[in-house]
């Protein structure tokens, strides 16, 4: 198992989590729970894959099914800590976030794409499959609101960029990304820094 696996299924752990949790707490039945975490943990790279002409990865092999329903059954048995801290959504937001941005910008670039696409695939792999989750339980998408979030993928990108520039280690790259999207993320929600609101008359 290489390194972006590992990422990779760290952040779907982490996306279902966030995506039960919510669900959780909008009170969903227990399938309904399973499919908003399952679709917050896939939708982004279902989105990346078929943008880039491929079979979407959790149709390959049945990992991704079972995180999401041992996310699923965290949150049952841990439900009194999962559910009523605030700050636990956010936190596993903000990980899924980073680490599904450079497994987006991965994928890409072992596509063959060149550096600038993987940054948007990044984006694309790591905010979609929230927005898809806020839609499912009827709340307007964080990237839309003035919350720095598909910002902050876009960051980790330049920062995956700048250290292979260097001629670091690939998985130098990598974790130096996932952590600057993770910091951008939970620093600039603590210090409440907001992209400007685009106001009509």
């Amino acid at each position: 198992m290489d390194f972006v696996t590992i990422l990779d299924y760290i952040g779907t752990y982490a996306f279902a989590i966030s995506g039960v949790r919510l669900a959780a707490r909008k009170n969903f039945d227990i399938f309904g729970a399973y499919v908003v975490g399952f679709v917050t943990a896939v939708g982004g790279g279902t989105i990346r894959d078929m943008m880039l002409s491929m079979t979407p990865f959790w149709m390959l092999q049945p990992s991704y099914v079972n995180i999401t329903a041992i996310a699923l059954l965290t949150v049952i048995v841990f439900k009194r800590w999962v559910v009523r801290l605030e700050y636990t959504f956010f936190l596993f937001d903000a990980i899924g976030l980073g680490l599904f941005t450079v497994v987006g910008i991965d994928k890409t670039l072992g596509a063959g794409f060149p550096m600038w696409v993987a940054m948007i695939m990044g984006c694309i792999t790591g905010a979609a499959g929230g927005m898809m989750r806020d839609i499912f339980i009827n709340e307007i998408p964080l990237i839309f609101r003035k919350d720095i979030y598909a910002m902050a993928c876009v960051a980790g990108g330049v920062v995956f960029w700048l250290v292979t520039l260097t001629g670091a280690h690939i998985i130098i790259a990598q974790s130096a990304a996932a952590v600057c999207v993770m910091l951008t993320r939970i620093l600039c929600v603590h210090w409440k820094v907001n992209l400007p609101a685009l106001k009509g008359d």
